[in-house]
């Protein structure tokens, strides 16, 4: 038996040294994977390994020795977590030595450092010993860059769990790794170099006196301006570089008088790239920077972002102008003072004031907007600097609408105002007495006035009541004082005179009225004063004390809504909101709906789809921010009020019949089944719903009924809405299955066939959204109605709803289950099949196809789409033959995108493209004409030499559309046409 183990020894140990020289004399690549796979399984040891390489390790050839410690670091790097603390001691001594060896040897000796750089049995000390052997034998710069790379892994490695003993080593740590980075240019190295020394900085290692070296080693590299090769296989961007440094740079406050002369020297350089990136990182420096770090340097920063807001071309480096002087203020606003220390933040923004104050009151107002902007970015840094900034230029703002008369000039102090005004509304409340009663009356006073006189422009009254608004919030007290009595007075005055037969004018003050009311709904205290109002107004139109159309319904409806979203921030006014405004709804529509002897004009009105689907909006926003405890009392009300027709809880509900909108009685009663899919859908998810198999069974009846197809879409929807909320379980499986039952019944033939469809539609939706299973089942089935004779076209129109958000219904704001990317989910699993029925449908059905394909493509995010576009492009071309003109516009509509962001691959259907946008410019629809034409103009951004050849021919074919008889498509001619015609000219 011993006999054997030692044969078997003898064997193994053979094996090994063949493998062994395989490598290092073969020159082969295999053996070392072997020989560390063989290690990991026990079959040899480190040491057999190292007695395998003796005389490869001892070669007087530096290339065979270099192959020797190669094939030891692989193993290494395969089986560090197998050596045991001796045997690391050993390996680091033996390597350590080696760095002092040919230059050859060097790279995989500090491989095999990286390897044991990860060894948990690293004993303490030898760390620290590592780094110095490398910052002493390596001359780093002369390495190759993955060389280069390995220290920076080593250093790395040994920081995340050797820290305590590297900061031992105090200063010299950092000045061992300054030795080791500068002079680095590789963006793959310098992201690791860039992390470790923002760790030395954040980790609190040891800077002692190297703190200027370690930022002139870095800071070398500011700005970025590297750009990355094509296919650059390491898809390292020039952002994660300028992130990268700018952490460094951002991540002490040492660095402040070194860096901020840099950045105000690179600000105000004439490159664009480097003044955005140096007000960034000025912003990310005052995060870690105190007054004491900037006091010095203040009034060159406020000079140089000042001339970049007023005097800069480009839009991107003002609004980082803008964000440097909010995060420099911001800074100067937290800073700790001492009791003898001046207040930087005081005199600071005494400077900014003293250079932007007078611009307010040019004439002209040439330099108004930006000294306004500057203004409203320090005062929104803190409470103090709102307070300084606002208390000196509110009062300013007041004079000078005094002093202009003209209405544009007064709509710009407006807006102004109210950008002063929301920042006041961040940081302050009304005790801040910025504004006296005086002032305060008359701002409400001309406010009022802006907001209703007829020579005023939209937009200023538009103006005006935001202002009001913002205002509102801050001092509820003068508005209630002030502004509501006085809305409420006209509304009753215009209510009068148009009872006394006087002609309403070109925009009615009563319009007027209810969209200031809306606006100034800003406050609880307001809410409670102006909903009733509202409210009133409405019920008053349903007395016949004034006439009324739907336009005047949809208008209290639209300023209902406006108040409701404006209570959703407050807990209680959302409750205040729903409970007194539902039933009211509610109890005017379910008056309407009820029988009468002599018809109403108004009833007739509430049961108008316009009307009820605004409605719709109000009842669904009241609803979205209940708190499950106030949504659940709601129910408890309003279930029973549509399934056992209790309307108790509803004013004035003395009613001539019962309200039964799920039975056979007046159509107008079943129409409400609207209201009831509002409040059911926005409901949270974790509502429990009263009655739901009831409602269920329901909703499923009436949806499929064809007698009312407002009626059966409302109970579609509705029955979809819960769907999509409910839980996954066996109740929710019986719901659709009785769906499903009910949508092949319906399909089958006879009238119920496009209620049936419309089921089957939002039920399919219901499940995309959630990514439930029998989706698939459900999208088959509807892929095989497009073949349809009858269903077809409207099958096709469907494929836009799933793709669509919609505004009632399954929406995340109404809780609904809607999963991130369902649409790109969609579009993977059902485009084959889309496809491969198109190619396989008769000619007559395949524009039904080319439709939803079209749908489908036209709201895929553009990244999803352009891997898959040189196999769908035919078909898009395709599609723009067809004669549907939705068809045609929704393609349009996909392919204008994708000219700018695919050039390549459009420019290989050139020919085709321009053939069929210029026959498009024909088209009998003028939006397909515009959309056309948009497409010809996209087109120039293909390569200038392929588009060449169609030069004359483009700009032949667009003198026509010159002529069009739409003043749109003319524009979009003449800015195409001039494209083209400038297409290969010099300079363009």
């Amino acid at each position: 038996m011993a006999a054997a183990a030692a044969l078997g020894a003898a064997a193994s140990t053979g094996a090994l040294w063949g493998l062994v020289q395989d490598f290092v004399t073969g020159q082969q690549e295999g053996p070392a994977d072997q020989v560390a796979a063989d290690v990991k399984s026990g079959s040899y040891t480190v040491l057999h390994v190292v007695e395998a390489l003796g005389s490869s390790l001892e070669n007087p050839e530096p290339r065979t020795r270099a192959r020797g410690i190669q094939l030891l670091s692989q193993v290494l790097l395969h089986c560090h977590s197998l050596l045991l603390e001796k045997e690391v001691v050993h390996l680091v001594m033996f390597y350590e030595n080696r760095l002092k060896d040919h230059h050859l040897v060097v790279p995989p000796v500090l491989q095999g450092l990286r390897a044991l750089s990860l060894c948990v049995a690293l004993p303490p000390g030898l760390a620290v010993s590592v780094l110095k052997a490398i910052f002493q034998e390596v001359h780093v710069q002369s390495l190759p860059q993955v060389d280069r790379h390995t220290i920076y892994s080593i250093i790395t490695n040994f920081m995340q769990t050797r820290e305590e003993e590297l900061k031992g080593l105090g200063a010299d740590f950092t000045f061992g790794f300054i030795q080791v980075m500068d002079g680095e240019k590789d963006p793959r190295n310098l992201l690791v170099a860039f992390s470790i020394a923002h760790d030395l900085i954040s980790k609190d290692y040891s800077l002692g006196p190297f703190v200027e070296e370690l930022f002139e080693v870095t800071s070398c590299y500011f700005p970025i301006d590297f750009t990355p090769p094509p296919n650059d296989p390491h898809g390292i961007q020039r952002e994660d570089l300028i992130l990268s440094l700018r952490a460094v740079l951002a991540s002490t406050p040492r660095f402040a008088e070194f860096l901020l002369p840099l950045l105000i020297e690179k600000v105000d350089s004439e490159m664009l790239s480097a003044k955005l990136d140096s007000l960034q990182t000025l912003s990310a420096c005052c995060a870690v920077c105190g007054q004491e770090e900037l006091k010095d340097f203040l009034p060159s920063l406020w000079a140089s972002i000042r001339r970049e807001v007023f005097q800069t071309a480009s839009e991107r480096v003002e609004t980082e102008g803008l964000a440097a002087l909010h995060s420099l203020t911001a800074c100067l606003s937290r800073s700790v003072l001492r009791a003898d220390a001046e207040d930087l933040l005081d005199s600071f923004l005494s400077s900014i004031l003293q250079d932007c104050r007078h611009h307010l009151c040019e004439p002209d107002m040439k330099l108004v907007w930006p000294s306004a902007k500057l203004l409203q970015a320090a005062a929104g840094a803190s409470a103090r600097a709102c307070d300084h900034i606002t208390s000196n230029v509110l009062p300013l703002l007041l004079e000078q609408f005094h002093r202009h008369s003209q209405s544009n000039q007064r709509r710009t102090i407006l807006e102004m105002m109210l950008g002063f005004l929301k920042l006041q509304q961040k940081w302050g409340s009304e005790d801040k007495d910025l504004l006296s009663s005086e002032d305060l009356e008359l701002a409400v006073g001309h406010l009022y006035r802006l907001s209703f006189l007829e020579e005023e422009s939209q937009s200023c009254r538009m103006a005006a009541m935001e202002a009001s608004g913002s205002l509102a919030t801050l001092y509820p007290v003068a508005f209630s004082r002030h502004l509501v009595p006085k809305l409420a007075k006209e509304l009753s005055d215009e209510e009068s005179d148009l009872a006394g037969g006087e002609e309403p004018s070109k925009c009615p003050r009563h319009l007027l009225c209810l969209q200031a009311l809306s606006a100034v709904s800003t406050h609880p205290s307001l809410v409670e004063e102006t909903l009733p109002l509202l409210l009133q107004h409405l019920c008053q139109m349903n007395k016949g004390i004034r006439a009324a159309g739907s336009s005047e319904v949809i208008a209290v409806c639209q300023s209902l809504q406006q108040v409701a979203e404006k209570c959703q921030q407050d807990p209680k006014s959302c409750w205040y909101f729903h409970q007194t405004a539902v039933p009211c709804l509610l109890a005017l529509a379910v008056q309407a709906s009820m029988p009468e002897e002599e018809p109403s004009v108004l009833r007739k009105v509430l049961l108008e789809e316009e009307v009820l689907a605004a409605m719709v909006s109000v009842i669904g926003t009241a609803t979205t921010h209940l708190s499950p405890d106030l949504a659940s009392q709601s129910a408890a009300r309003i279930m029973p009020l549509f399934l056992d027709g209790d309307t108790s809880f509803l004013p004035e509900n003395s009613f001539p019949c019962r309200f039964q909108p799920f039975q056979d009685g007046p159509s107008g009663q079943r129409r409400l089944v609207a209201l009831l899919m509002a409040f059911v859908c926005s409901l949270p998810r974790n509502v429990e719903v009263p009655q739901l198999n009831q409602l269920m069974q329901e909703l499923l009846q009436l949806s499929c009924s064809h007698s009312c197809p407002f009626s059966s879409t409302a109970a579609a929807k509705c029955f979809a809405g819960l769907l999509n909320k409910h839980p996954a379980g066996q109740q929710l499986d019986e719901f659709l299955q009785l769906a499903l039952d009910k949508v092949e019944a319906g399909l089958g033939s006879g009238p119920c066939r496009i209620p049936a469809f419309t089921l089957l539609l939002w039920v399919t939706k219901a499940l995309v959204l959630r990514y439930h299973p029998l989706s698939s089942r459900l999208t088959d089935r509807l892929m095989g109605l497009l073949s349809d004779p009858e269903l077809g076209p409207t099958a096709a129109d469907g494929f836009s709803l799933l793709m669509s958000d919609c505004s009632d219904v399954l929406t995340r704001a109404g809780h609904a289950e809607v999963r991130i990317m369902f649409r790109q989910r969609f579009f993977t699993d059902n485009m084959p099949a889309l496809v491969q029925g198109f190619h396989a449908a008769a000619q007559d059905v395949k524009p039904n196809y080319l439709k939803g394909l079209s749908y489908v493509l036209n709201r895929l995010p553009k990244p999803v789409l352009l891997p898959e576009l040189p196999t769908l492009l035919s078909l898009l071309l395709e599609a723009l033959s067809c004669p549907d003109c939705v068809v045609q516009l929704s393609t349009l509509s996909c392919l204008q995108p994708l000219l700018l962001e695919a050039p390549q691959v459009m420019s290989l259907h050139v020919d085709t493209l321009v053939t069929k946008f210029l026959n498009l410019s024909s088209s009998p629809s003028m939006v397909v004409r515009m959309a056309a034409l948009q497409c010809m103009h996209a087109l120039t951004r293909l390569p200038v030499p392929v588009l060449l050849p169609y030069k004359p021919q483009v700009v032949r074919a667009l003198a026509k559309p010159l002529d069009d008889k739409k003043r749109l498509v003319r524009k979009e001619a003449v800015s195409a046409r001039g494209e083209w015609f400038l297409l290969g000219s010099p300079g363009s």
